[in-house]
């Protein structure tokens, strides 16, 4: 590529998007958002220093929810500039490299938080399954390996996504659906074959969210299984109440996160307000919502 084309590459800029036909009041439109960023990263945080402060809360359950609280607090904050920047100062206009960086770093916590959700289903499973062992298999030195699993795997997966959509050119008006960078988004305004692309974002869906979900899945059919021979009823009831947080997480993450991938491969323009709500609700109400029912549900919390 010329000098010339390099640099007219370089300097593409995309407008993202608030919410349409209400550019009017998207001042008062950001207070709800602004609430919502802060309650979200308060009640992560809080999480965060309850479980590191009391020493009875080191065990296999709560340092899975620390590595949540760490991935929501950080979706959060990812997210963030952009959003407020739209309904607070009007800043639409975002450069194709804060774009891809903005489109990595969603992607990769997205993935992470798929793959801790996955392991806090096993911890269910071992806990109601196999409880006289549940000690020795989560070891400490066994989470760190596999919240470093959760790492390498989300990175390695998605790091492609801004590569490939780096050869591509953009001659389009270049405007986004939603207030944030997302892969389905943005190759669609590539004036270029997108096919490879396509592809190679749904295997990365399939080979996280669609596998995770489906362990996720087998994990409590077990779970059941498990439950359902205990002979007391309160004992049943007992170890079900344990999985009620994780069961409301999971089902926050994966029909927005779905939904949302679901609309932009085969939606149309009028399912656009649909795209944009899903979209707010797959990276905004997870990280409000997990400190909330995990408080709730939890009396050590």
């Amino acid at each position: 590529m010329s000098a010339v084309n390099d640099t007219k590459f370089n300097s593409v800029m995309f407008l993202l998007t608030g919410i349409p036909g209400l550019e009017d009041i998207h001042l008062w439109i950001s207070i709800p958002f602004c609430l919502m960023y802060v309650l979200s990263i308060i009640g992560n945080s809080v999480i965060l220093f309850i479980i590191k402060t009391d020493p009875s809360l080191h065990e296999p359950m709560y340092i899975f929810l620390s590595m949540l609280a760490v991935t929501d607090l950080a979706l959060s904050i990812v997210t963030i500039p952009t959003t407020l920047g739209i309904y607070l100062f009007n800043s639409r206009r975002i450069s194709l490299d804060a774009c891809f960086a903005q489109m990595f770093f969603i992607h990769s916590l997205s993935k992470i938080e798929s793959f801790v959700l996955l392991l806090m289903a096993f911890d269910r499973f071992i806990a109601i399954c196999n409880p006289l062992r549940y000690a020795s298999i989560l070891t400490p030195p066994r989470i760190a390996k596999m919240g470093l699993v959760a790492v390498v795997r989300s990175v390695a997966l998605i790091l492609p996504l801004p590569i490939l959509l780096k050869r591509f050119r953009y001659c389009r008006d270049n405007v986004l659906s939603h207030s944030y960078c997302l892969h389905q988004d943005i190759m669609k305004e590539a004036c270029s074959d997108i096919s490879v692309n396509s592809i190679y974002g749904l295997f990365v869906k399939v080979m996280t969210d669609g596998l995770d979900s489906f362990l996720i899945f087998l994990s409590y059919v077990m779970i059941l299984k498990t439950v359902l021979s205990i002979a007391s009823h309160r004992e049943c009831l007992r170890a079900l109440n344990t999985c009620v947080s994780h069961l409301c997480a999971v089902v926050l993450f994966y029909i927005s996160d779905i939904g949302l991938s679901l609309i932009h491969r085969f939606g149309n323009s009028s399912t656009h307000l649909l795209q944009i709500i899903l979209g707010y609700i797959y990276l905004l109400v997870p990280p409000l919502m997990n400190p909330v029912v995990y408080s709730v549900k939890s009396k050590h919390l």
